[in-house]
């Protein structure tokens, strides 16, 4: 799991219409509170999107799964000790061991010290047991799907089909752009699933189409 970036930048508050201000100018939030990143962010235009024929066809893959949304911090009381313990086995086998710990992960969802102020949870209908989760910024204009974890012994489309229910859902919010986290290599070329895309190339934003 990559964490190249050009500059970095230390906030002295989380104000989000500053924040948004960073993001058009290639930045992300990280975990590190009050920090972010210029890294090569990609992001969709929402005002120009429209579903592709692929789109529709994961999002049919999906019907039987629901999203919803939940402010952070969520009371200590309500939490699941089994979504960090499902966030870390899925990074330390996706991207190598120690890549995110348990411990951080519960610190994100559940303090203040935390940089991010959404969590998507999706729920298999059938089974009705939670399978999937993102730790997201949301603003009045953007949404950064940015650390997007599951359960490894389920759908292999399931990340996937929760990316693009989150591209829908945020559409369906009026927002401006849905940021996708960085996109350095092959490795993150499964991004490139959604229209209108650009990437941020250290000075402006590029159409996806160049990368």
């Amino acid at each position: 799991m990559s964490y190249q970036s050009w500059q970095k930048i230390n906030l002295e508050k989380v104000d989000p219409a500053m924040i948004e201000e960073k993001y058009a100018a290639g930045f992300i939030l990280t975990r590190i509170f009050r920090t972010m990143d210029q890294v090569r962010s990609l992001r969709v235009d929402l005002k120009k999107f429209v579903l592709s024929s692929e789109n529709r066809r994961i999002l049919r893959k999906g019907e039987e799964i629901e999203m919803w949304a939940i402010n952070l911090p969520m009371p200590l009381e309500n939490y699941d000790w089994q979504i960090h313990a499902v966030g870390a086995k899925f990074y330390n086998e996706k991207f190598g061991s120690g890549t995110f710990s348990a411990n951080k992960i519960k610190e994100l969802l559940t303090t203040e010290n935390s940089n991010f102020n959404l969590l998507l949870i999706f729920r298999d209908k059938k089974t009705n047991q939670d399978i999937g989760w993102s730790i997201c910024f949301l603003s009045q204009n953007i949404l950064h799907y940015a650390y997007p974890f599951y359960r490894l012994d389920v759908d292999k489309n399931l990340g996937m089909i929760m990316m693009t229910k989150t591209v829908a859902w945020a559409v369906a919010c009026g927002l401006d752009f849905c940021y996708l986290g960085s996109i350095w290599d092959e490795k993150a070329k499964y991004k490139l699933q959604f229209s209108p895309e650009e990437f941020f190339d250290s000075h402006q934003w590029q159409s996806a189409e160049k990368f």
